[in-house]
C-alpha cells in the first residue's frame, strides 16, 4: 500500500535579522506518521511548525500540504484540517467552561457534540470537573496544557501539531498524554518536545541543528 503524503518541506530555509537559522531542510510526512523534532533550543524546531501553519514565512524553499503550497491563499483552509497546540497555553481569560464553549460556537465547529467526550477526557487526564468553573488564568501550567490538549482532541481532527505540550506535566501525566496520542494509529503527529517520553517505538525522530547548512 502506497504511503499517503500529507506534508512536504522542500529545501526550506529561514533567516532572522540577517542570520541564517537553517537552510535546505527537507521532510516528507505521510498520513499516520508520528514525527518528533529534536535538537537544542533555538535551532528552529518551533519555527518549522509555524511555517506549516502560515505563521512564519520561509526565506527559501516551499512547504506543501496535500500538494498545495502553503501561502496566503491556502493557509486558512489548511489550518481547518490541523489541531495546533502551542507552547503558549494562554488561550484567553475567563471561566474554563465558557472558553471551551466559545470555541465550539465558531462557524467551523458549530454543531459538534463534545460534552460527553469532554468529561471523559477530563477524567483520563486527571482533571476534576470542578476545574471547568475556575478561571483559566488561575490554572497551573500543567492544567492549562491539559485543557489545551483536550480542546485539540475535541475538535475531531486527525492531524496534530504539538509544540512542547508535556513540558509542565509530572512523569505520570507525560506518559498518559503520550499514550493517548500514540495509540491512535490513524492520527498524524508533528511534535516538538524536549521530553524523552515521546521517544518510543512508532515515533520517527528528526534532529534539527541550526547552522549545519547555512553560509555555504
Amino acid at each position: 500500500m502506497m504511503a499517503s503524503e500529507l506534508i512536504k518541506y522542500r529545501d526550506v530555509g529561514v533567516s532572522f535579522n540577517g542570520s541564517c537559522l537553517f537552510s535546505d531542510f527537507n521532510l516528507i510526512i505521510n498520513k499516520g506518521d508520528k514525527i518528533l523534532l529534536k535538537g537544542r533550543s533555538g535551532t528552529g524546531k518551533s519555527t518549522l511548525l509555524k511555517i506549516l501553519l502560515g505563521i512564519i514565512r520561509t526565506d527559501e524553499g516551499d512547504v506543501y500540504f496535500r500538494d498545495r503550497n502553503v501561502c496566503s491563499k491556502t493557509v486558512w483552509d489548511i489550518r481547518k484540517e490541523i489541531a495546533y497546540v502551542s507552547q503558549d497555553t494562554d488561550i484567553g481569560e475567563g471561566i474554563v467552561k465558557d472558553l471551551v464553549n466559545d470555541i465550539f460556537h465558531y462557524h467551523n465547529n458549530h454543531g459538534m457534540k463534545y460534552h460527553n467526550k469532554r468529561n471523559s477526557l477530563l477524567e483520563y487526564f486527571e482533571l476534576d470537573k470542578s476545574l471547568l468553573y475556575k478561571r483559566f488564568e488561575d490554572l497551573s501550567g500543567g492544567e492549562k496544557q491539559r485543557i489545551c490538549l483536550i480542546i485539540s482532541i475535541l475538535l475531531g481532527k486527525d492531524i496534530f501539531v504539538l509544540d512542547e505540550v508535556t513540558s509542565a506535566l509530572d512523569p505520570e501525566l507525560k506518559d498518559k498524554v503520550v499514550d493517548y496520542f500514540l495509540k491512535n494509529e490513524d492520527w498524524t503527529l508533528f511534535i516538538v518536545s524536549h521530553d524523552d517520553v515521546w521517544e518510543r517505538e512508532g515515533t520517527s525522530m528528526i534532529y534539527v541543528d541550526s547552522g549545519d547548512s547555512c553560509g555555504r
